[in-house]
């Protein structure tokens, strides 16, 4: 029986793809990719896939799953790619905030950014990922994925949310992890990702058409921004950010973390 996984395809996860994709593990398993890191939650809470790179914040609330360890997309500081946008007021002056509702992780993030760290509540609307429209309808915008890359093309005012988690928190952040439906995957992750990093320059390559940036600052963004390990800084960060989702009633509880093996 084939293995199936998933995962988005944005750029911050091609090095944890590659090798399903082009090398060792090419063949070896299904693979569905997907711009909307939400939509492999969706797949792994309906027992359509074995394991899937899912925003944590999933991990919550999805029912016997497992944490593959180690392997993350996460940040020590600077992300880039995971960012609040205004026309130039600071986050204590928004009054709402349109929200790009690919990924539940971020959206509970910045809920608690503003709640926790700046102390105020604003409105929540959903939105599609177009920074222009979304500014017109509201003070402020959560960008992420590849979207969020390109507003460093634009005149807004940006707000990295792994930097303003790191300012008030001190520690890094987790935004992804691939969870398992298995206790047991036949699945070797950290070796896929060490794969991966090996070919970031294919990588580079491979995304010089599809995201504003030139080779250098692609290769700065995955190999300085972006960690593919969680240290115990990081996973000190991800503890604080599920209490902090308990206490701003944004998870109804906390799972004991479990990892597969």
């Amino acid at each position: 029986m084939t293995i199936r996984i998933s995962a988005s395809s944005y750029l911050n996860t091609a090095p944890l793809v590659w090798s399903f994709l082009y090398g060792q593990n090419h063949g070896k398993v299904e693979l569905i990719l997907d711009n909307a890191p939400a939509r492999s939650a969706e797949l792994l809470s309906q027992s359509r896939v074995d394991a899937a790179l899912v925003p944590v914040f999933a991990y919550q609330s999805i029912d016997d799953i497992y944490l593959v360890p180690d392997v993350c997309v996460g940040a020590h500081d600077r992300v880039r790619s995971v960012c609040l946008v205004t026309r130039g007021e600071d986050l204590s002056e928004v009054n709402n905030v349109a929200l790009d509702s690919s990924s539940r992780t971020s959206v509970a993030l910045t809920k608690i950014i503003f709640r926790e760290f700046i102390g105020i509540e604003p409105e929540w609307q959903d939105a599609e990922p177009n920074v222009d429209a979304m500014l017109k309808a509201s003070d402020c915008a959560l960008l992420i994925g590849d979207p969020a890359l390109r507003l460093a093309q634009t005149n807004y005012r940006v707000f990295d949310l792994a930097e303003v988690w790191n300012k008030f928190t001190g520690l890094g952040f987790v935004f992804a992890m691939w969870m398992s439906r298995a206790a047991r995957t036949a699945i070797d992750f950290n070796a896929s990702r060490n794969e991966g990093i090996a070919h970031v320059e294919e990588i580079i390559g491979n995304y010089l058409s599809e995201v504003p940036l030139t080779r250098d600052d692609i290769r700065n963004y995955l190999i300085a921004n972006i960690s593919y390990s969680v240290d115990e800084n990081m996973r000190e960060g991800m503890e604080l950010y599920f209490k902090l989702a308990l206490k701003h009633q944004l998870v109804s509880e906390i799972k004991p973390l479990r990892y597969a093996s």
